[in-house]
């Protein structure tokens, strides 16, 4: 998907929107989060098949499937339907608040994928930004086990551990399908991908939890249930995923384009906590700033390098 280069930072602003209030319509379809993660990719990655044949070429994605063999489906069950699966679970124990903040560490665990398949080694500001994000995941699950010992219900800390998990699989997955998408671009192989994965958590789900999604039931289901399951998938899987994939693409700067995505805990945060009712305590608060700061630091370290060369040159 094309979009001007003038467009290209709202579009994946919009893509960031689509991603952050994954969360939140998640918990509005009153699912239990192995179940609506079957929904999600079912339905969401139909949807971008769909819009990968019209807006692409179907013969790429062919190509991404065949190339790719055992080991492009085996990434995308592993990178998909685990990391998902672990997503969407995670919402029954942890708030949105909490798994929103955690999947913001993805750039850093990127770093330490990238060091272990491909054997670059990070460097010291990736180090040490990367303890500050584990700095916050822990805040967060200090969070919880204070929640867990008061009585709250749910199990907080095993939430954090899922969408912890979730952040390193994805963050393993998107350096594994790199060269896919270089031979095949993002669109096709994402499309296939996801497809393979909502296959997959179909199948997991139903031997798991013996929960074996039937799509053709989808509007037997109350009307609020069914429209937030179809906003899901084709909102925050397929439209999504179009404005992100197709942002990034025409941006003049996709490092800076990308340091949008740090904006979802904030926007999971603000419509967690006006419309579902949950509160930010001062853990998560300060979680939030402690990893999408960290983030942020990594991000713009070569020209906070540079004003400080300049600041010494000039003082």
């Amino acid at each position: 998907m094309k979009f001007p280069a003038h467009f290209a930072y709202w579009a994946v602003f919009i893509g960031v929107c689509g991603h952050a209030s994954s969360e939140f319509f998640a918990v509005l379809t009153g699912l239990s989060g192995p179940e609506v993660s079957v929904w999600r990719y079912l339905l969401g990655g139909l949807g971008l098949v769909v819009a990968g044949m019209a807006l692409s070429n179907g013969a790429a994605m062919r190509a991404a499937l065949s190339d790719g063999g055992l080991r492009f489906v085996m990434v995308s069950l592993i990178g998909v339907s685990a990391t998902y699966l672990a997503f969407h679970w995670a919402l029954d124990f942890a708030t949105v608040i909490q798994v929103a903040t955690v999947v913001t560490t993805i750039p850093i665990f990127v770093a330490l994928a990238n060091w272990v398949v491909n054997g670059e080694r990070p460097g010291a500001v990736k180090l040490v930004t990367g303890a500050l994000a584990v700095l916050g995941v822990a805040l967060l699950i200090t969070d919880g086990a204070v929640s867990d010992l008061a009585g709250a219900e749910g199990g907080a800390v095993y939430g954090v551990l899922l969408a912890a998990f979730c952040a390193a699989a994805g963050s393993f997955y998107s350096v594994l399908i790199k060269p896919d998408v270089g031979r095949h671009g993002a669109l096709p192989v994402t499309a296939v991908s996801l497809m393979i994965g909502g296959i997959g958590l179909w199948v997991a789900v139903g031997l798991g939890w013996g929960l074996w999604v039937d799509p053709t039931t989808l509007f037997d289901r109350p009307a609020q249930q069914w429209s937030n399951i179809l906003i899901l998938a084709l909102w925050n899987t397929t439209i999504g995923m179009l404005f992100w994939i197709g942002g990034l693409a025409a941006a003049p700067d996709i490092t800076r384009a990308s340091y949008l995505f740090f904006l979802k805990p904030v926007i999971a945060a603000v419509l967690a906590l006006f419309i579902l009712g949950q509160p930010i305590t001062t853990l998560q608060s300060l979680a939030i700033v402690v990893v999408t700061g960290s983030v942020f630091v990594e991000m713009f370290w070569t020209r906070i390098e540079s004003w400080r060369s300049r600041a010494t040159t000039t003082g």
